[in-house]
């Protein structure tokens, strides 16, 4: 049975943000930012909507229809990446002013980010703890896949874990340089994924 897709709206937003806080409360990077199980189950929620705010001010939601899961896409141009403007700063003051890893870790991925071709960003995907491993996740990204595949536009993201990584390469993405290491922190994997042109889709 496939997964029912649409975009999400204003109305969607608590919706996304329980949706990005469940998956990613075991995550490494989520751990690493918010150390600490306490901690985190009182305020990973806050950067989930900030991050959010974000994209659905300026990128796309895709949502399955029946609250499972969600992904935060944000078209990318070409150009300089500025690593240190001041939004991951906001996004700090808007989260916990005391954690300088909410900062940190907006600046490190911006380091990182390529900047010489438009793109699309796959910001973050996050599915249901008990819908997990159900082909939610893979529906979510094949949708903008599709659409970039026949607009010509390549796809970017980071792999937060060796898991998600695997994911993602077996949807045609491929490590971009080096894994970033953060300090004192678990690896994150930059991936690109070259658009297929070939008219066959992923099948």
């Amino acid at each position: 049975m496939g997964v029912a897709i649409r975009t999400a709206t204003e109305a969607d937003r608590e919706t996304v943000v329980r949706l990005l806080d469940e998956a990613f409360q075991d995550d490494p990077v989520s751990g690493w930012v918010f150390p600490g199980a306490e901690y985190r189950r009182a305020t990973h929620h806050r950067l989930m909507a900030a991050f959010t705010d974000i994209v659905l001010a300026a990128g796309r939601i895709d949502l399955a229809e029946d609250g499972s899961g969600c992904a935060l896409w944000m078209p990318t141009p070409a150009g300089e990446h500025d690593a240190d403007d001041d939004g991951p700063a906001q996004v700090r003051e808007a989260v916990d002013p005391a954690n300088e890893r909410v900062e940190l870790i907006g600046r490190l991925t911006a380091r990182i980010h390529p900047a010489d071709r438009a793109h699309e960003y796959l910001w973050m995907i996050g599915v249901s703890p008990g819908r997990q491993g159900e082909g939610v996740g893979t529906a979510l990204i094949g949708t903008v896949l599709d659409r970039c595949d026949g607009q010509g536009v390549p796809a970017y993201l980071e792999a937060s874990s060796a898991r998600s990584r695997a994911l993602y390469e077996r949807l045609g993405f491929e490590l971009l340089g080096s894994p970033l290491d953060l300090p004192e922190g678990p690896q994150m994997f930059p991936m690109w994924r070259e658009p297929r042109g070939d008219g066959r889709g992923r099948s």
